[in-house]
């Protein structure tokens, strides 16, 4: 892993201290991080986030008083530059619906491991997909049956029809969850030219991250 000159700045938002402190000092461990600071509630969290304006924040859902993901815009109004990843014991797909709509840019599951979430957090700052493997079936499935994701409700069919056919290849690998090189490798294209294809695919679709463009896929049943 190349070390960035500048680190990604984090704030850690749960209401469990123990879990918080220890995330933090896991975090803490990679050369790229920056923990700015961590918070047990919302009513902080929003102080700190518009205060730090930090790139990225880890999201816990059950906070007090208020759901994580009912915080989410605040959050994002607070701090519009960073990126948010749902960290949680939650495998409820609705949950992860309400994530998603809300504009996180992913959702992990709090058994996940260190090198996996740092790994996670760094794709999530490329913009990739990282829902839990485990959500996967979960999310697709939830799309498929209710349509519920507003970004996608705003997207009909027709809005696929202004991709490409390379585009449409490409966000049948994002929707699978591949990273950009997957992709490239199983087309036999530099993954520079898929990183510009994805690009354009979320400025067509008119989505910001690529789990709302996976989500559109599967809501139209790109597969």
């Amino acid at each position: 892993m190349s070390v960035s000159a500048v680190p990604i700045r984090i704030l850690v938002v749960d209401d469990h201290t123990l879990f918080r402190r220890g995330l933090t000092a896991l975090l803490a461990r990679e050369a790229d991080f920056a923990v700015v600071g961590d918070e047990a509630d919302v009513s902080h969290a929003l102080r700190r986030a518009a205060e730090l304006q930090p790139d990225l924040v880890l999201l816990d859902n059950h906070l007090p008083g208020v759901r994580g993901v009912d915080a989410l815009p605040a959050l994002r109004d607070a701090a519009p530059q960073a990126r948010v990843l749902m960290l949680t014991v939650s495998e409820d797909e609705q949950d992860l619906l309400a994530a998603l709509r809300a504009g996180a840019s992913g959702y992990l599951l709090k058994t996940i491991d260190g090198d996996a979430l740092a790994d996670a957090i760094r794709r999530a700052m490329r913009g990739e997909n990282v829902v839990a493997p485990e959500m996967t079936t979960k999310l697709v499935s939830a799309v498929r049956e209710t349509g519920a994701m507003a970004q996608s409700q705003a997207a009909p069919a027709s809005r696929l029809a202004v991709l490409s056919p390379r585009e449409r290849d490409i966000l049948r690998g994002i929707a699978r969850g591949d990273s950009n090189k997957a992709i490239a490798r199983e087309l036999g294209i530099a993954e520079t030219t898929v990183k510009i294809h994805v690009q354009h695919i979320l400025r067509k679709l008119e989505v910001v991250s690529r789990v709302q463009a996976a989500v559109i896929a599967a809501e139209h049943g790109l597969d």
